[in-house]
């Protein structure tokens, strides 16, 4: 969705690199593609290619200027109800909510459309996002709405995208209309000591400033190369919470290496249960880059959990009591699943998984990225087609994968027998 180009969250800012893959069927034809796909054997999932425009949707008449009648907030944000809602209650910014929308420059050309198709095969669908992860004219103006209601805006530039490279430059009109909202917890309360770190708070050589607010329950501490789940909430100094995992409902999970130094830095000082807040200086954020927090940032971290991936004991082969297909597939439930429904050769799934080498070096792992991958079976390896198929909701399974139902020794692609840990998160339907 290109309104989060401003900053998907601010999660996403502190991840410096995360696609999302899933084992997909080797096709590399020349020694060019073998090479492309040495590093990335496996499909990537990312974000549409905005060089692939969608076709237009007529501009409105007015598209070029908001009309005399339209309202206008202090902050320039011009806008015009199309059609009343139904109801009275208003998002807040850290509220979830669904639209449809259709954005143009004032030139009348279209760039983005929750109502069109961006290619074959894809499905049109509603926007669903929190509003505060938003460009500014967006978190203004859909707080401004209400369920069922259909409204234009013309977003001045300094609430747009300020001139970000690679994206729409300008004031941008936007037809939306809000389908949902999705109550979300209250944020945390602003700390006191927001503005800056107190004389009892630990500091590092670095700069980085902390102290403990809940002490932890165990004793190790992750790694640069361990993957962590946390909970977390970020303020500016002036008490400006600009993302939390709190009110999202939902813990994110990340590289400890793969985020801002500040955080790289401070996630290892935490064990499993503590929590603590960090003030981090600006260099060890995201030194001025546009569109990010800026200044020091404040931050309330929870470790949730050391995630890395474990090498399976029996990485080497299979174990005798493992389950054997006419295929050569062999398998082992490692958690049975909570559903009855198998999916089928062309279901679309939702999984989280790890792939390793019969010598116990890992080459891919969802867990480690912190997103599960979406895919439909028949775009994998043979023996995930057949394999996924076993398997119901919530089911957590070995697969000792033979070289012809993986990448047939196809070059730049993970060799021999193929070891991998997956678990079934859903069926999409």
């Amino acid at each position: 969705m290109l309104l989060r180009a401003r900053f998907p969250i601010a999660l996403a800012l502190l991840i410096t690199a995360c696609q999302a893959k899933s084992p997909s069927k080797p096709k590399p034809t020349t020694k060019a593609d073998a090479a492309a796909s040495a590093t990335a054997p496996l499909a990537n999932k990312g974000a549409p290619d905005m060089a692939k425009e969608p076709p237009g949707l007529p501009p409105p008449p007015d598209v070029a200027a908001a009309p005399a009648d339209a309202e206008k907030t202090a902050s320039g944000l011009s806008s015009k109800v199309l059609a009343p809602g139904k109801g009275t209650e208003r998002p807040r910014a850290w509220d979830e909510v669904t639209v449809n929308y259709t954005g143009w420059t004032t030139d009348g050309k279209m760039f983005d459309s929750s109502l069109v198709a961006r290619g074959p095969g894809h499905t049109p669908e509603p926007a669903k996002f929190p509003l505060n992860r938003v460009i500014p004219g967006w978190t203004e103006g859909v707080a401004l709405m209400v369920e069922g209601e259909k409204r234009r805006f013309w977003v001045p530039e300094p609430l747009a995208y300020k001139g970000q490279l690679g994206a729409p430059a300008g004031t941008l009109v936007f037809d939306v209309e809000l389908l949902g909202i999705k109550k979300m917890p209250d944020p945390p309360a602003v700390p006191t000591d927001v503005a800056s770190a107190p004389a009892d708070a630990e500091k590092t050589a670095s700069g980085l400033a902390s102290k403990v607010l809940t002490k932890g329950k165990g004793t190790k501490k992750p790694k640069a190369t361990d993957t962590v789940k946390v909970h977390y909430t970020g303020w500016t100094t002036d008490g400006q919470m600009f993302d939390s995992s709190v009110t999202r409902q939902e813990p994110a999970t990340f590289p400890v290496d793969k985020v801002i130094k500040g955080w790289s830095e401070g996630v290892q000082l935490l064990v499993v249960g503590e929590k603590r807040r960090f003030w981090i200086p600006e260099e060890l954020a995201y030194k001025g880059k546009p569109g990010a927090p800026q200044g020091m940032l404040v931050f309330d971290v929870e470790l949730l959990d050391i995630v890395t991936p474990e090498t399976p004991k029996d990485v080497k082969a299979a174990p005798k009591d493992a389950q054997k297909t006419t295929s050569g597939l062999q398998s082992k439930v490692i958690t049975k699943g909570t559903g009855t429904e198998h999916p089928g050769p062309t279901s679309n799934v939702k999984v989280d998984y790890s792939g390793w080498t019969t010598d116990g070096k890992m080459f891919d792992s969802s867990v480690t990225r912190g997103e599960p991958a979406e895919f439909p079976l028949n775009g994998v390896i043979p023996g995930w087609t057949e394999g996924v198929q076993l398997m119901v909701v919530g089911e957590k399974r070995r697969f000792w994968i033979p070289e012809e139902l993986a990448y047939k020794g196809n070059p730049g692609a993970p060799q021999g027998m193929l070891v991998f840990d997956v678990e079934l998160l859903e069926i999409k339907k």
